[in-house]
């Protein structure tokens, strides 16, 4: 049976009526299932409350110490815990997990980022996930449970990591092997052309054209990236499409456009 791995963007579930209609939305899908999960604007309120400006570059974060423990509350914390507590209401065995959990998360220090824009930028206490130990996720998903994963690394030397949860996704899709389909769910229904229209299906080529033409925002050139390393590890399938019903959107291939 084909294995799920469903990212969900924080914005998704942050407020309590959005937070019901997405768990409606997960007990409802059939098979295995892993939830990753980021932070989304509550990370920014987080932030904002402490008095701490957020600061991104190509829709990636970049994180202090000061930032990090603002990731580490809301991630680890109140995010989590209010996504777990809504899919138990719904009788979904899920489980309430970081990428620091085990090991399952090992990341290292990101290099620095060559932007967009042309400017090499130091990301801070980012994390690249280059290898997701699928252990437990296995133990847990062949018992029966939903892993519900925030994005959270660990490196050697035991120093907590901000990681990108489209990354995160990515990396834990290719790391179960066997069928697996990866969702990306988000706030906008796929990926759109130059016009803003929803773009069916598009292949690598037509990813990095996207890119390149600057037709893709920010949070959407990380997202194709990640996308694209997926299908390069064997991801068997990798759609982007919109949260509000995890259907409609837009399917990535590696070949040429269907």
């Amino acid at each position: 049976m084909t294995l799920t791995v469903l990212k969900l963007g924080g914005e998704l579930f942050e407020a309590a009526p959005a937070r019901e209609r997405m768990a409606d939305l997960i007990a409802a899908l059939p098979g295995p299932l892993i939830v990753v999960h980021g932070g989304g604007k509550a990370i920014d309120a987080e932030l904002q409350r402490r008095g701490i400006q957020p600061k991104k570059v190509d829709g990636l974060r970049i994180t202090d110490a000061e930032t990090l423990d603002a990731v580490i509350a809301v991630l680890a914390g109140s995010a989590n815990t209010s996504l777990v507590a809504a899919l138990v209401a719904r009788g979904v065995k899920a489980v309430g997990l970081t990428g620091v959990d085990a090991g399952a998360g090992r990341a290292a220090h990101a290099a620095p980022l060559q932007s967009t824009s042309g400017a090499l930028v130091d990301l801070g206490l980012v994390g690249d996930p280059t290898d997701a130990d699928p252990a437990l996720f296995r133990t847990l998903v062949n018992a029966g449970y939903v892993p519900v994963v925030a994005c959270l690394g660990v490196d050697d030397a035991g120093q907590v990591l901000n990681v990108n949860a489209d990354v995160m996704a990515c990396r834990i899709a290719a790391a179960m092997g066997g069928p697996v389909e990866l969702v990306i769910a988000g706030t906008t229904p796929g990926v759109f052309d130059a016009a803003g229209a929803t773009i069916p299906a598009l292949d690598v080529d037509g990813m990095d054209a996207l890119i390149r033409s600057g037709a893709a925002n920010a949070g959407m050139v990380a997202k194709l990236n990640a996308c694209r390393a997926a299908l390069d590890a064997g991801v068997s399938a990798v759609k982007i499409v919109d949260g509000q019903d995890l259907k409609t959107g837009t399917t990535l291939v590696a070949g040429v456009r269907a």
